[in-house]
């Protein structure tokens, strides 16, 4: 793992475990979670698929075209079956760190969020978020979702339709 990954997934354990804390989450499922949602992120696009089609993945259209969402799902098969990580709410919020999903749970939402907020981060809107995830966990997500989909459609990418059920569920109210 590149010395910068690492220093980013360890920003995110520990700004998981501070927002579990404040929001009645298992904190350290939240840092176990948050040190190992980018296990898979430094493996190129062929090698996302390859170990994801390996790994029984079922592999939508829009993971084919854009594998590198396809980190986050890898990532929890190698923490079940590398490191033996049996949990499967830490599981869950490695897989969906990155689209999010309708029915997240809160240690997902703090995963999800602190992956955005983590310390190192610095984009337009992060001290906002920042801000929010303070005050109100969900509309913090739902923030972070919002940006991140203008943030696609600003730039043509593909968007995940997990990301837009995330936002619809949460504006629902619901995970």
């Amino acid at each position: 793992m590149p010395e910068a990954l690492f220093h980013h997934s360890v920003g995110v354990a520990e700004t998981a475990r501070s927002l579990a804390q404040r929001y009645g989450v298992d904190p350290e499922a939240a840092f176990t979670a948050g040190l190992l949602h980018d296990l898979a992120k430094n493996l190129p696009p062929e090698g996302l698929l390859k170990a994801a089609e390996a790994s029984g993945i079922v592999v939508d259209g829009i993971e084919r075209a854009n594998p590198s969402l396809l980190h986050g799902p890898v990532a929890a098969v190698w923490a079940e079956k590398e490191l033996g990580i049996t949990d499967q709410s830490i599981l869950d919020a490695i897989r969906y760190h990155t689209t999010g999903r309708a029915g997240m749970s809160r240690l997902e939402m703090v995963v999800y969020l602190a992956d955005l907020i983590e310390p190192g981060r610095r984009y337009p809107g992060v001290d906002r978020l920042r801000e929010l995830a303070g005050k109100d966990l969900v509309a913090a997500c739902r923030a972070g979702l919002d940006q991140t989909l203008r943030f696609c459609l600003d730039r043509g990418l593909l968007i995940h339709p997990r990301s837009f059920e995330a936002r619809n569920a949460l504006l629902l109210g619901g995970g």
